[in-house]
């Protein structure tokens, strides 16, 4: 599958595990490390000590419009999570999130690469007080590695590399 391009629509870190998710405009991302100032960056997420693949994580904005719409009808109303509560880094528009795992892209001047699918929890369900885990099921984002540091910025574009 190839796929043309999509957007980074949104940024957000948290100094620490369970502060509030705050909007940047841009942010400067190291290769290894993660986004400078984020919680995983910094080893202080609530998974930190958990080795895995998560220096940024990123989940599709199309993704939220359907729960904002109640597709597929998994509970008895609409969900609304909105950007700064879903607690990954990067939203996306016009990504194929799922299908990069193992695969490189480039956003702004970075480029990540994806690790592995990011699994619904329960943590995030009783953060919002929000019946999440099911409606995320198998869309629930990507973990990444950052394989180029350098900075991005809302609105940049987002594109496969040829491995």
């Amino acid at each position: 599958m190839r796929w043309e391009s999509g957007y980074l629509l949104h940024i957000h870190i948290a100094p620490i595990a369970t502060a509030n998710m705050v909007e940047l405009n841009e942010a400067e991302l190291v290769a290894g490390k993660g986004i400078v100032n984020d919680r995983y960056y910094n080893e202080n997420g609530t998974y930190s000590k958990i080795p895995d693949i998560r220096d940024v994580t990123l989940i599709e904005n199309e993704v939220l419009e359907a729960l904002a719409s109640n597709q597929p009808p998994l509970q008895d109303k609409q969900i609304i999570l909105k950007p700064v509560e879903h607690r990954r880094n990067l939203t996306t528009s016009g990504v194929p999130l799922n299908y990069l795992v193992g695969k490189k892209f480039q956003i702004g001047e970075v480029i990540l690469k994806g690790g592995r699918l990011n699994f619904p929890c329960k943590y995030l369900a009783d953060l919002l007080q929000k019946p999440l885990v099911l409606p995320l099921y198998n869309r629930s984002g990507l973990n990444c590695s950052v394989e180029r540091g350098g900075i991005i910025k809302k609105g940049d574009k987002i594109i496969q590399v040829e491995d």
